[in-house]
């Protein structure tokens, strides 16, 4: 195993869209963090046990979040193994070093830091991640750094959602807001590209054969998921985050104007739904991905394909730009 060097220290991250993270989102992902963290750990509760982590290893957790999968993983590795959780959001991070303190879990720390720049090379046998690649502004970039955090040899696995039609848990209330309000404009403040851009599994094996890893290999996680206790609270959900929780932000005075109707389909919708004692449950749909960081490895230069925006000397969301599926396929895909 790893030895473990308790002197490493991480970056904090400073970016657009880490501030909008701990400026917008921060404040939403605590009100329901009830229905984030208890729907995402039924994926990675199935992943747990399909891990090729060792009693005694080292292990990275990328956009740990809560830190639940953090506090996890420590029990997984045991006394002699230890876990670093690092996420870019500092109320994520306080709420999962409050956990900590609460357990008796002493092989486990948490940092802000963006996994996207600046981690340690080749300290960890493992690095995981749930939910958060998705959201890497540059994913073979950010790719990169996490196979570079791995020693020669050390496993990745990132659980992301797989096609938004398989998703209706987040896609059936998007459908009703776009029949009431317009996509938002490119341009808009986002959380990066959002949460179906690692749903294809073809752009995701370019992507991560360009960051230099092998053995890539995709298996399907199907799961329901609470969407809300109550058809109110699933309705304030989608209203707050995710594709629906976009559109309706960014409309501004024209979403809070049709702030009525739609909340009238979205009854309905939720109505039509599963329902039983803890609330409301839709489908959900993820990929595990695995892969390895070679023994010996050789990068390739993602910037031999630039995108559009890359060209304009803009950063984000190309394909909504307009720019070629083939020149995003390494770099940026859609946000909603």
């Amino acid at each position: 195993m790893t030895k473990i060097d308790h002197t490493t220290t991480f970056v904090a991250p400073v970016s657009p869209i880490v501030e909008f993270w701990k400026d917008v989102l921060a404040p939403k992902f605590l009100t329901y963090r009830h229905i984030l963290e208890g729907g995402l750990s039924r994926h990675s509760a199935q992943v747990f046990p399909r891990l090729e982590i060792q009693n005694g290893a080292r292990v990275l957790d990328v956009g740990c979040g809560f830190g639940d999968t953090t506090l996890a993983l420590a029990r997984m590795v045991g006394p002699k193994g230890h876990v670093s959780g690092i996420d870019c959001c500092p109320d994520f991070v306080d709420v999962a070093q409050t956990e900590l303190q609460s357990s008796e879990i002493g092989n486990a720390e948490f940092h802000v830091a963006d996994a996207e720049n600046n981690l340690p090379e080749r300290q960890y046998d493992n690095v995981f991640a749930r939910f958060g690649t998705m959201f890497f502004v540059n994913p073979v970039s950010g790719l990169r750094t996490m196979r570079k955090a791995l020693r020669p040899g050390g496993r990745l696995t990132h659980i992301v959602w797989r096609q938004r039609a398989e998703n209706p848990w987040l896609a059936a209330a998007r459908s009703v807001l776009l029949k009431h309000l317009p996509q938002p404009d490119a341009d808009a403040p986002s959380c990066g590209p959002g949460p179906f851009s690692m749903a294809d599994p073809a752009v995701v094996r370019t992507q991560m054969e360009a960051a230099g890893f092998t053995d890539i290999s995709f298996e399907k996680i199907d799961a329901k998921v609470l969407v809300g206790r109550t058809i109110d609270e699933a309705i304030a959900f989608q209203l707050a985050l995710g594709p629906a929780g976009e559109i309706f932000r960014t409309a501004g005075d024209v979403g809070e104007r049709k702030r009525s109707a739609i909340e009238t389909d979205l009854q309905a919708l939720f109505s039509s739904e599963h329902h039983d004692a803890d609330g409301i449950w839709m489908n959900s749909a993820s990929w595990m991905i695995s892969a390895t960081s070679p023994q010996q490895s050789k990068d390739i230069e993602w910037r031999m394909f630039p995108t559009k925006l890359q060209m304009q000397g803009r950063s984000l969301n190309p394909m909504r730009a307009g720019a070629p599926a083939v020149m995003c396929a390494i770099t940026c895909t859609p946000n909603l």
